[in-house]
């Protein structure tokens, strides 16, 4: 609990978004310095008896632990460095023994050479040799660190289950009742003694102005500053807020918090100066500044995640009875959580019995978990209100939410009846971390609120709905908390460094070092490394290429093998900047291999076959191809595969080894010149050297059409119903082919039409022929008339001829026809 006021500071530092060293800082820096000669080795043993002792003894008390434990640290600190002296000297020898090789097996090894190397190693030996004593020592300070936590770990939960006096106890309650009138009255008392004191009053008299000024100050801010943020803020709130008023507003809001802060401290300040308060007293003023920067911050919290009136959308989806609930929970809940702070400092200065801090507290927890019990009752609410939205579905946030609701219920309900039993810390234990989990969370969805308006601002009033950016910042606040989470649930500030030490230096597996700055340092120089490359293509593609003779395809190709090369040798270097060594890799290159023969070959030929295609440049963006059947034009090729579009403006991609392995038809590669073909097709009996002569006319006179070689007219033969021509022309761009063809059939229409010759259609001649009745049999009187009365049929272009004869039933029987 003596540590609540560190952490709402932290808490707080995180919503405001401000990097404030706080109390308790995680990381400390290491204090002593090793001396030219190295670690003081005989200080240590002295000091690992005296650790080894305690342990042993187990009388030692904790603040005492704790400080052997920092000194052991800043010892293994030494002795981690002391093992890299004189590295590059051992470096040189261990090189020097290598070149020198193994020494022969028969013992036929040159005197000189034999005492050159029984130097080496004499010398090798001296230098190792502070480097192994520093070893052992550091795995000597290891152990004795991990004993001392884990014998402050045991205490730790052994003080949290210990089982103390319970506060329903009736007998109690007149000493509590005691206890706490005689702080009052010791500090009346204090104040009444200073003043009848002269040397009081005249400290008094000299301070007055100064007392007065600072009385005024306060009182003014605490009574007025909220007031005067609040006025500010409905004028913004009369309009619609942009992302940048928003910021603004919350800007603003923060005088709610350090205005009456400022008041009161203005107060404790004129207080402290007019000299009549004593030790109690004192103790009183001490505890009530962090008590109101609790019960402040707690209270612009719940302002802020359930505001009044919110025009860009509350974090919480409640209605106003449901956020005015929140509002009075939230500032209820940093009222109690200020009296826990304020009554067990105070209890601490004034050394109150555990009996009387028990009853004086249990109240405290009763209401705190009351409050806890209806702000689970707000979340399942906005829970089940979030659901029942149209569309609304049940996320990973709703899920949390539902889970905490239900967690904050069974605290409510278990951590009373623990302390009425008597285990008050482990009540404490269980409602104090709560609480303050509770403002973090609402400090980090005020400050992802305000990292999402930011990235709008910034963005110029770009949607953050779909964006990735806030999702991330919103990650990497999630990280930056966890320590602090750790803080408030019992972690100690030591076991945070050990943890960071750690991390700091890596694991080791299989000879290589993972650490997280080995990731960064990879990340930072490997898009450094992606960054140029872009810049060397974008000028390559938009500068230098441009102006030379390379083609479309050629230039394309040359950017992206920049690309690739880049990208490589971005990778390469940045994974050396690591210090990640490549040797290591030889296993997982050996197994890569074989997935490779075995399930990646047709990744790995279609990556060989794009490289082949850049290369050989048989194919280039813009290209007209046919490969498979499907025509279009060749609008991507990518490491792995080729996109193409075709005539009907849909997209095929197509793996590069179908390019290397099978046939592919380019109409426009080199050049665009081609050929088209019309056909067409006259009626016979027309003149066919004027037909010849017409089509070589419109040929010639479109202007698309080459001239060398000349268009060619050949007669092709006789169809069935025309003669049959074509019109053979070689255009100076093939890729206006259908637009030629439609345009020469235009014309050729046209000119047919005005010299009359006639473009054919399908004509048929249809013979029906009777057979012969059978002997005795002959035509009904009126069927016969019928037939002998029908017309002959005919139609443009279809003769019919009819040839019946007579029988009594009237059947037909096939007949044999041609047609034209």
């Amino acid at each position: 609990m003596t540590r609540l006021f560190s952490l709402l500071c932290v808490v707080l530092t995180l919503a405001l978004g401000l990097t404030v060293a706080a109390p308790g800082s995680l990381v400390q820096p290491a204090q002593a310095q090793q001396s030219i000669s190295g670690p003081d080795y005989e200080a240590w043993e002295n000091l690992a008896g005296r650790i080894e002792n305690a342990l042993d003894s187990g009388s030692v008390s904790t603040p005492i632990l704790e400080e052997l434990r920092s000194k052991t640290t800043q010892f293994r600190q030494q002795f981690v460095e002391a093992q890299g002296a004189n590295s590059a000297t051992i470096r040189t020898v261990r090189d020097q023994l290598a070149t020198l090789g193994p020494p022969p097996e028969d013992g036929s090894e040159p005197p000189e050479v034999a005492e050159q190397r029984e130097e080496l190693n004499r010398r090798l030996s001296r230098l190792e040799a502070p480097v192994r004593t520093a070893e052992l020592a550091q795995r000597r300070a290891e152990g004795l660190v991990a004993a001392i936590d884990e014998t402050l770990r045991a205490r730790q939960t052994e003080e949290m289950l210990r089982l103390g006096p319970t506060p329903v106890n009736p007998q109690f309650w007149p000493e509590a009742v005691t206890a706490t009138f005689v702080v009052v009255d010791r500090a009346r008392s204090e104040v009444m003694q200073n003043w009848q004191r002269p040397a009081g009053k005249s400290f008094l008299k000299d301070n007055l102005p100064a007392v007065i000024a600072l009385l005024v100050i306060g009182l003014i801010l605490m009574v007025r500053g909220r007031a005067w943020s609040l006025r500010i803020m409905r004028r913004m709130q009369k309009e619609e807020l942009s992302a940048g008023g928003w910021i603004l507003s919350f800007l603003i809001s923060l005088g709610e918090l350090i205005l009456p802060y400022a008041g009161i401290y203005a107060l404790v300040s004129g207080v402290h100066a007019t000299g009549l308060t004593g030790r109690v007293g004192d103790a009183v003023l001490d505890n009530l500044l962090p008590a109101a920067f609790i019960f402040l911050a707690a209270r612009w919290l719940s302002q802020r995640v359930f505001p009044r009136h919110e025009p860009r959308g509350a974090v919480l989806n409640l209605d106003e009875a449901c956020r005015y609930a929140g509002r009075l929970y939230g500032a209820s809940l940093g009222m109690v959580l200020a009296a826990f702070q304020f009554i067990e400092a105070l209890a601490e200065d004034v050394r109150w019995s555990e009996p009387v801090t028990n009853v004086v507290i249990f109240p405290l927890i009763v209401l705190t978990a009351l409050l806890l019990w209806r702000i689970a009752r707000l979340l399942s609410q906005h829970s089940h209100a979030k659901a029942a939205a149209p569309g609304g579905e049940a996320d990973l946030s709703d899920r949390i939410t539902r889970f905490l609701a239900l967690l904050l219920t069974v605290l409510a309900v278990v951590s009373p009846i623990l302390a009425a039993i008597g285990y008050m810390n482990a009540a404490e234990a269980l409602l104090l971390p709560t609480s303050l989990s509770l403002l973090l969370l609402a400090a980090l969805l005020i400050l992802q609120r305000f990292l999402t308006e930011l990235y709008v601002l910034v963005t110029g009033g770009r949607s953050s709905d779909e964006s990735l950016v806030p999702v991330l910042g919103g990650f990497f606040l999630i990280i930056l908390s966890l320590p602090v989470f750790a803080l408030i649930w019992g972690a100690r500030p030591a076991q945070l460094s050990e943890a960071w030490i750690q991390i700091t230096e890596g694991v080791t597996i299989g000879g290589t070092t993972i650490s997280p700055v080995i990731f960064l340092t990879l990340a930072i120089v490997f898009t450094i490394g992606l960054l140029t490359t872009r810049l060397i293509q974008g000028a390559l593609k938009s500068t230098i290429l441009p102006k030379t003779r390379l083609d479309t395809g050629g230039r394309n190709a040359i950017v992206s093998g920049v690309g690739y090369v880049g990208i490589f040798l971005a990778a390469l270097i940045s994974i050396t900047s690591a210090g990640i060594d490549l040797s290591s890799l030889a296993i997982v290159a050996g197994a890569l291999s074989v997935g490779i023969g075995f399930g990646l070959q047709n990744i790995v030929s279609n990556f060989v076959a794009g490289i082949i295609l850049l290369i050989e440049r048989p194919i280039g963006e813009g290209d007209w191809i046919e490969v498979g059947g499907k025509h279009g034009y060749v609008k991507a090729i990518s490491v792995r595969s080729t996109r193409i579009e075709t005539f009907d403006r849909t997209d095929v991609i197509v793996p590069n080894a179908d390019f290397v392995s099978g046939t592919v038809t380019n109409y426009t590669r080199g050049n665009t010149v081609g050929r088209v073909i019309v056909p067409v097709g006259v009626a016979y009996g027309s003149d066919t050297h004027k037909v010849e002569r017409i089509l070589r006319d419109v040929a010639e006179d479109h202007p698309l059409v080459l001239m060398n070689p000349r268009p060619t007219i050949l007669f092709r033969g006789f169809g069935p119903s025309s003669y049959d021509f074509e019109i053979r022309a070689i255009l100076r761009d093939v890729n206006w082919m259908m637009d030629v063809h439609s345009e020469m059939n235009h014309e050729i229409a046209k000119r047919f039409l005005a010299e009359g010759i006639e473009i054919p259609f399908p004509q048929q001649e249809i013979w029906v022929r009777k057979e012969a009745a059978p002997t005795g049999q002959a035509l009904d009187g009126a069927e016969a008339a019928r037939t002998a009365a029908a017309p002959r049929a005919a139609t443009p272009g279809l003769k019919s001829e009819a040839d019946f004869g007579g029988n009594g039933d009237g059947d037909s029987g096939g007949g044999d026809g041609g047609g034209r």
